[in-house]
């Protein structure tokens, strides 16, 4: 697919999206790699243009360079922030919010602590990014190391194997420890989060790294 034709499948893609100003979203691509500027009205705008970008077919990769602009000032003081993003992890239920920390520096969100999986991580930030004042999230949360079932490698490749998505023949896993390792070929960016969910959802599993190419 040319550069061109990639551009104007993502315009029309951000277009139909609910919520999204495509207006106020700029698209440059070349060679496969998309980058996108302008602004959003608030974070989740911006993950959204960003998850919409991701499973486009095409894409190599993303630059994101999204701007986020508040209408409004009141309710962003830090330690307002701060104080909504405890009470929202507090009452998700999935989150262990006794063991992670907050941190507020100008509307950017800090996230610190440990957690078991690599879903209460996730679910931790999607508790607090979509609060009121929040500019973004850096989630610096570690998951704890534990006991490595023997066949973990091979769960995550059982699991490649039955998502009908993904051509698992390209896909090499490697295991040393509770460390994960991803290499080989996909292809689409939305097929390289299939393969790192897989790896995240193995018992076990405490970091992956994401070696994986776009073909």
């Amino acid at each position: 697919m040319n550069d061109t034709k990639l551009r104007q499948d993502i315009l029309d893609e951000l277009d139909f999206t609910p919520g999204i100003d495509a207006n106020d979203v700029g698209v440059a691509v070349e060679n496969g790699i998309v980058t996108i500027t302008g602004h959003v009205a608030n974070y989740p705008q911006k993950s959204t243009v960003e998850r919409v970008v991701s499973r486009i077919k095409g894409v190599r990769g993303i630059a994101e360079e999204l701007e986020v602009r508040f209408a409004g000032t009141n309710g962003n003081a830090d330690d307002e922030i701060a104080r909504r993003a405890v009470e929202s992890m507090k009452w998700n239920v999935v989150v262990p919010d006794e063991n992670l920390q907050v941190k507020v520096q100008r509307g950017w969100v800090t996230l610190t602590g440990t957690v078991d999986w690599n879903f209460e991580k996730n679910s931790a930030e999607h508790a607090v990014r979509g609060l009121h004042g929040v500019l973004g999230v850096s989630n610096m949360i570690q998951i704890r190391a534990r006991a490595t079932p023997d066949n973990v490698k091979k769960r995550i490749e059982d699991s490649l194997k039955r998502n009908a998505e993904l051509e698992a023949s390209g896909i090499r896993v490697n295991v040393i420890g509770s460390k994960v390792t991803l290499e080989g070929k996909v292809k689409a960016w939305s097929e390289r989060r299939l393969v790192e969910d897989a790896a995240w959802a193995t018992p076990g599993v405490s970091s992956v790294v994401d070696h994986l190419g776009i073909a």
